[in-house]
């Protein structure tokens, strides 16, 4: 029987990095996404095919039930072993999805692309748990880790406070409307950023973070709270500079766009995907003549 699972991407706007310390970070699930359609097949193995926003076939692979016990493949082919990897685990949690099936047809489909970071791996963990009736999260620190917010997202269809207390995660969805919201844009920086790469940077850098972790807190404590965009944007400028302190690195705004009438922040890993941009007039003109084309309003962003 045919099955299908769709999953939400994410956007972290606040706690970048401390939420692996246990600070509440703000993020936003996404209106793009990821889905997962699930056929009966024959061979003992799965006929995995992976298309792009544009229907484009970005991933295409044969891997056999023998591949995903054995967590093995042989041809070089990043994408297979990182997956395989994935089923692996998901087997170890569920073997029941190999036992007892002939084989498989697999498709995924994203609504954005794929070198935006809106989650391409998180939406694809959560597919594959939903799927197996496994917990994502535990799938997920065993193959991609990683503090889980991602997750949280891809499951939740509102904004959600997120919070790592003894390793577990704490979701608190929140109302987060706000009035000013036409005043905020998205903006690609044409850069995927290695999250893993980015978190191990992080932890080789941490010294006593438990009063940045405080004052992370309070702002975003601030900006769920925040009526006015000015409130907002200070808050996310004082965030800023927290995190530049801490990573020892220059904020996006000061290094590529020190001229802009505004506040921008970055989201999720410093230096790559998506930035906000908080400001009076409408920014798309200034990106464009600065090189970035993908400026995306809140409203079309955000679910």
């Amino acid at each position: 029987m045919k099955k299908e699972f769709y999953s939400n991407g994410k956007l972290l706007l606040t706690g970048e990095y401390v939420v692996l310390d246990g600070a509440k970070a703000l993020a936003l699930p996404t209106k793009f996404g990821q889905s997962l359609v699930i056929e009966p097949a024959t061979n003992f193995q799965i006929e995995w095919t992976s298309f792009d926003h544009d229907h484009s076939i970005w991933f295409n692979s044969i891997i056999t039930f023998e591949n995903i016990i054995q967590n093995k493949i042989y041809i070089e082919d990043s994408i297979a072993q990182k997956l395989i990897e994935i089923l692996h685990e998901a087997y170890k949690l569920n073997p029941n999805f190999v036992k007892n099936a002939q084989g498989y047809k697999i498709t995924t489909h994203l609504t954005f692309p794929k070198n935006w970071g809106l989650g391409t791996s998180s939406t694809l963990i959560n597919n594959i748990s939903e799927w197996l009736q496994i917990d994502a999260y535990t799938l997920l620190k065993n193959s991609f880790g990683g503090s889980g917010y991602d997750l949280a997202c891809a499951k939740h269809n509102s904004a959600i406070v997120y919070q790592l207390i003894n390793e577990k995660p704490i979701i608190h969805e929140t109302p987060f409307h706000p009035t000013f919201s036409d005043k905020i844009h998205f903006v690609y920086l044409n850069k995927k950023q290695n999250s893993r790469t980015a978190i191990a940077s992080y932890l080789s850098k941490q010294g006593k973070i438990e009063d940045v972790v405080e004052r992370i807190n309070t702002i975003t404590q601030t900006v769920l709270e925040s009526k006015k965009a000015n409130e907002f944007a200070l808050a996310l400028q004082q965030h800023e500079i927290e995190m530049s302190n801490v990573l020892e690195q220059q904020t996006i705004q000061e290094a590529l766009f020190e001229d802009f009438d505004g506040v921008i922040k970055s989201l999720g890993a410093w230096g790559g995907d998506f930035v906000l941009a908080i400001s009076k007039e409408n920014p798309t003109q200034y990106f464009k003549n600065k090189g970035y084309p993908i400026i995306i309003s809140y409203q079309d962003m955000i679910l």
